[in-house]
């Protein structure tokens, strides 16, 4: 009898003769350049990772999903799939409308019948989705500080799936697993799903999986989008593909998942089940915290460290994947070898790492022992996260007009330039004005479009191991989260408050623009008509009223050489 996750599962592609005819018809309907999340999505609709999905939720899947984790038609589905649009693009598209979906290069991957439109509760999806509308989670932020106010809702059409020029060989959709692991005689296949490399405690936990399931293992990464902060995708497939050659070879296989993770927890744990059924798996390996985001806005972790697990046992059947519980794996000295925590030899030494340790050790150039992790992996880690004295890094200046950003922002320069090392650039808030957003005025949205292109220079100007200095006033937090985001992709992120007060800064007013304010001749002016949200968190607060430029500067310095940024002051 054939196994049934050997069998195809529905895909979303029209045939190539109705794709061109397609294509030629897209020319005159709406078009919608997708964000990443969403071509991430779009894809696994279109090659069946999401089944039984048919295109982005309708209203009343959406209400279903976010209440009851389930679709209208009672499948089980617990993470919304929704097609986010700005409100301009919603006011030209009504349901019964065709829309061009098309990828940031403006390539058409899909068509989309719009059937429904409408306006979502977003407080109420965090609360159901994520367990608390709390924007120290990076979904909830993303929902309510990235994604559109607006969703459509409708069946798709696939014309192409995307293009992905890396690492083209370990791409596989679901029914190429599933006619691989008919070929190979798979008969239970066991998933590990990462989305951090893989260390040696990591390799013991999926050598034991497979041989408790007696199945084979399919490691499965996230290549699409993760928890900010993460490790790049490209450094953790080197990494994946230096240790393959670890595991019996006929027993084994690598291939990359393109999802774009919400780190949803509990709910986050059913879907991934339900995608690997889709890529033909029959067991999953569930972890504490799965796909947990950390802790919330009170320092508390947002799920339980079994939340996930419980769930997943819950719907086990009907997800029709067996969970295989993760264990936590130590080091034991005496032994030579790891364990499960729970079955350590009474007496013995244990030894670990944490993740935190892993990264101030790597900042640091500290040794990384070989029982923790594979020299194959600390050399490729070590390629991509230098010391930090050798990465590039952002120290973004907020503060009021007239608080002093620009003058400390200089005096720094000039003090980075003095010690040598790297190139220093200035992002002066004025000067980027003129050279990069001239054509915009001082709305609340201009504002933002304005600071995103200096946190974008920025994080360029990081990433290839130079010195960035901002110094806007970026009145908003969270506008200077996504700068945040952008610049730590590639390096530190040092925010610094310059918390001086708005009546010393109205007193300076050597421009007069406070004065003009106060008479309303000034609209929209951060301080007087328009709020400053201040940063609850920098890495720095400084307030110029009780200290000179130069003293300003130097705390700078002291700070970036306490992060180990720079060489002592």
């Amino acid at each position: 009898m054939t196994n049934p996750n050997h069998l195809p599962i529905p895909e979303l592609f029209v045939s190539a003769d109705a794709a061109r005819a397609l294509k030629d018809e897209a020319g005159a309907m709406p078009s919608w350049d997708l964000t990443p999340r969403q071509i991430c999505d779009l894809e696994l609709l279109m090659n069946g990772g999401f089944n039984p999905l048919k295109g982005f939720l309708t209203e009343a899947d959406y209400d279903n999903v976010v209440e009851n984790m389930r679709l209208a038609s009672g499948a089980l589905w617990p993470i919304p799939i929704t097609l986010d649009v700005s409100e301009t693009f919603a006011e030209g598209v009504e349901p019964g409308t065709d829309i061009a979906l098309r990828d940031q290069e403006g390539v058409i991957l899909a068509i989309m019948s719009v059937t429904d439109k409408w306006v979502p509760n977003k407080a109420r999806e965090a609360e159901k989705v994520f367990g608390a509308d709390d924007l120290a989670h990076p979904a909830v932020n993303y929902l309510h500080n990235v994604a559109g106010p607006v969703y459509l809702g409708g069946p798709i059409k696939g014309l192409q799936a995307p293009t992905h020029y890396d690492f083209r060989a370990r791409r596989n959709t679901p029914n190429e697993l599933r006619a691989m692991f008919k070929k190979l005689n798979w008969q239970r296949v066991v998933v590990f799903q990462t989305r951090n490399p893989l260390h040696r405690a990591h390799q013991e936990l999926t050598f034991r999986a497979a041989r408790e399931a007696q199945a084979n293992l399919m490691i499965h990464p996230v290549v699409g989008m993760t928890k900010p902060g993460d490790v790049d995708h490209f450094t953790r497939v080197r990494c994946y593909e230096a240790v393959l050659d670890k595991y019996p070879a006929a027993t084994t296989t690598l291939s990359l998942l393109n999802l774009a993770m919400r780190m949803a927890g509990p709910r986050e744990a059913v879907w991934h089940g339900l995608i690997r059924k889709n890529h033909g798996a029959t067991h999953f390996i569930v972890g504490r915290d799965h796909a947990g985001p950390g802790k919330n806005s009170a320092g508390v972790d947002f799920y339980g460290p079994y939340d996930a697990q419980e769930l997943f046992k819950q719907h086990q059947d009907e997800i029709g994947v067996e969970m295989v519980d993760f264990k936590h794996m130590v080091y034991v000295q005496e032994k030579a070898q790891y364990y499960p925590a729970n079955e350590v030899p009474e007496g013995c030494t244990v030894l670990d790492i944490s993740g935190t340790e892993l990264r101030r050790r790597l900042r640091e150039g500290l040794e990384i022992p070989e029982w923790f992790s594979f020299p194959e992996v600390v050399a490729q880690l070590r390629r991509t996260s230098p010391p930090r004295a050798k990465q590039g890094f952002t120290v973004f200046f907020t503060g009021l007009s007239g608080s002093g950003k620009s003058t400390v922002a200089n005096a720094l320069m000039v003090k980075l330039i003095e010690m040598g090392g790297r190139p220093v650039t200035l992002l002066d808030g004025d000067v980027v004005r003129k050279h990069l957003s001239s054509e915009l005025g001082f709305s609340k949205e201009h504002r933002d479009i304005n600071i995103k292109r200096i946190g974008y220079v920025a994080s360029e100007i990081t990433k290839n191991g130079g010195i960035a200095i901002c110094a806007p006033i970026a009145p908003y937090a969270a506008t200077r989260r996504a700068v945040r985001e952008m610049v730590e992709a590639g390096g530190a992120f040092v925010e610094v408050h310059v918390a001086t007060p708005l009546e010393e800064c109205e007193r300076r007013d050597r421009k007069g623009l406070y004065k003009l304010a106060r008479e309303g001749k000034i609209k929209e002016f951060t301080g007087i008509s328009d709020p400053y949200e201040e940063p609850a968190n920098p890495e720095l607060r400084i307030d110029t009223s009780h200290i000179d430029v130069d003293g300003a500067a130097h705390q700078v310095l002291l700070k970036l050489e306490s992060m180990g940024l720079i060489g002592p002051a």
